[in-house]
């Protein structure tokens, strides 16, 4: 699979895992998919008969033996190590199957994604030739992924998170191109010479290569990327450099919009735009009394709340500012670490607060925070009316920051976290202790839920997550304040 992303990759992995680094992100995917790992062996062995093979454990060589072994017997197999044909894999689920007193098995290999992607075929395909080559007699060979239309009913009851695909005929169909695939991965393994590849779109596809920043280590670094162009097509990006460009200062303006030309023209000559007049107008139509709003959201991809889905984003807090029709600032807050589902008094919380007026409900994206509030309409039908008028209410604070400003140090970028510093510089994420970022919110709050975070650190945690939280409200009220033309408010 490596090969099928990179041959360098490839070679790296095998004579120079030490230079691997995988991101965050990364880390957090391998995560999910020992979690999802875990509930598969549940769901498709629910009276517990299996092997669990650890090849950490017991070493490849053992892990091949015991797994051969066992695959004489009619008991799932989880992990089971297979080796032949100038490869080795490990497969996944193995399920057996008696008919006639013949001795078959069902292979499933288990997704933490919600489809089926290209990718995931190359690797059932690499897998079935294994167990093919080794003798072992395939009744199907199937995908398992995360469903995430699936809605967990409580209790424990996971039947139905995991949608099984049947790719029998494929997989098996694809043995002379996986045995290609093998022989060009033991040249290349073989080849005392790290191979010549330079980076580009595959560093990233299908997933971000852990040894990217080792190949990128000599690449030339542009003073002004073409990346930080907004929303401008990696296809091009690709041509550019093909033709030796990588640098704004050589793309031609006549590839580029009206927006991108001016993240061009305003970052090579270092200069603020800023359309006062223009946001002014945009938000003139919404007097005081104004409200600020930002949620912080959780997902599993293994439901462990009634009512919720795989992969939902779950609000967990909000923070809430308000400029009132005198011009004072006032601040409420929401956060739940209880551990339970956080929905309900989230919904109860955000409903008093916001009260029954037609005021403004400003935030920052408003796509993210309709959603979640239209999540909640539909889980709590009797709440729904006051939801909903809430949603109405919202404006967005996004599009004008995004036609309105920009600043060079917002490198092509409309983030809240981009565009703050630039409008007011005494304000700093980078200040804050210990969350700073959505990501590592999400990553507080499983601390805090976690039964081994003792209360002083659950309430380290607490304060962390709702300074942060209040930052990005008022980050807005403060947007919002230059944006309209209020510097008389005392804010």
């Amino acid at each position: 699979m490596a090969l099928r992303q990179c041959e360098k990759r490839l070679w790296l992995e095998v004579h120079h895992p030490e230079l691997r680094d995988d991101s965050e992100q990364a880390e957090c995917r391998f995560q999910v998919g020992h979690r999802v790992g875990e509930m598969a062996r549940d769901l498709f062995d629910p009276e517990h008969k299996g092997i669990l093979i650890d090849v950490e454990k017991e070493g490849f060589s053992a892990a091949f033996a015991l797994s051969a072994a066992l695959l004489q017997h009619n008991q799932p197999v989880f992990e089971a190590g297979l080796c032949g044909g100038g490869a080795l894999a490990f497969a996944d689920v193995m399920l057996p199957s008696v008919d006639s007193g013949k001795l078959s098995w069902r292979m499933i290999e288990v997704k933490s994604s919600t489809s089926v992607k290209e990718y995931h075929r190359d690797d059932i395909a690499v897998q079935a030739y294994v167990a093919t080559v080794n003798g072992i007699p395939l009744e199907s060979v199937s995908l398992a992924h995360i469903d995430s239309s699936w809605t967990y009913p409580g209790g424990g009851d996971y039947c139905g998170l995991l949608k099984v695909n049947v790719l029998t005929e494929e997989a098996l169909s694809r043995h002379e191109e996986v045995q290609a695939w093998i022989k060009r991965a033991n040249a290349v393994v073989e080849n005392p010479q790290e191979p010549s590849v330079a980076i580009g779109a595959h560093c990233d596809a299908p997933f971000e290569c852990g040894f990217y920043p080792y190949c990128s280590r000599d690449e030339p670094k542009p003073e002004f990327p073409i990346y930080w162009l907004p929303r401008f097509p990696s296809a091009k990006i690709r041509e550019l450099a093909e033709s030796g460009i990588d640098d704004l200062r050589d793309v031609p303006d006549e590839m580029l919009n009206a927006r991108q030309r001016l993240v061009k023209t305003h970052t090579l000559e270092n200069r603020t735009y800023f359309d006062a007049s223009g946001a002014a107008a945009d938000l003139a139509g919404y007097p005081l009394p104004a409200y600020f709003l930002d949620f912080e959201t959780i997902q599993f991809p293994v439901p462990i709340w009634a009512g919720t889905r795989p992969y939902q984003q779950i609000p967990f807090q909000f923070s809430l500012h308000v400029v009132t029709a005198e011009g004072l600032l006032e601040h409420s807050e929401f956060l739940d670490l209880s551990g339970g589902d956080p929905s309900l008094p989230f919904a109860d919380e955000l409903i008093r607060l916001c009260g029954e007026n037609d005021h403004p409900v400003f935030v920052y994206n408003a796509a993210f925070e309709r959603s979640r509030i239209s999540e909640l309409a539909q889980r709590f039908p009797e709440k729904s009316s006051h939801l909903l008028a809430i949603n109405e209410r919202i404006v967005d604070l996004l599009p004008v920051a995004r036609q309105r400003y920009y600043h060079p140090s917002q490198h092509g970028s409309w983030s809240i976290k981009a565009v703050l510093p630039a409008v007011v510089p005494e304000l700093k994420y980078q200040d804050l202790e210990g969350v700073r970022d959505g990501g590592m919110a999400m990553e507080a709050f499983l601390e805090a839920l976690h039964p081994q975070t003792s209360t002083d650190a659950k309430e380290c945690i607490r304060k962390q997550l709702l300074a942060y939280c209040q930052l990005d409200t008022y980050a807005m009220v403060r947007l919002w304040q230059v944006f309209s033309g209020h510097p008389e408010l005392a804010l």
